[in-house]
């Protein structure tokens, strides 16, 4: 998938609380610090690390892989 000429990065988050599985584009230029389980509805956020992918992904966003 390509957005305005730049790869679109895709990571799948598992909630913390009903370990519900979703796919979300990663954003190459900030970080996400919180986002809405699809399974359960809960409002899940960043814990331990700059974003909800880094702390519940399966991949760690560019900005926080950058920072470790």
């Amino acid at each position: 998938m390509k957005r305005q000429n730049r790869e679109v990065l895709l990571g799948q988050l598992t909630c913390p609380h009903c370990h519900y599985k979703q796919s979300m584009p990663i954003p190459n230029d900030r970080c996400i610090s919180f986002y809405r389980c699809g399974g359960c509805k809960k409002m899940i956020s960043a814990k331990k690390s700059c974003c909800v992918f880094c702390d519940y992904g399966d991949k760690k966003c560019p900005v926080g892989a950058a920072l470790h």
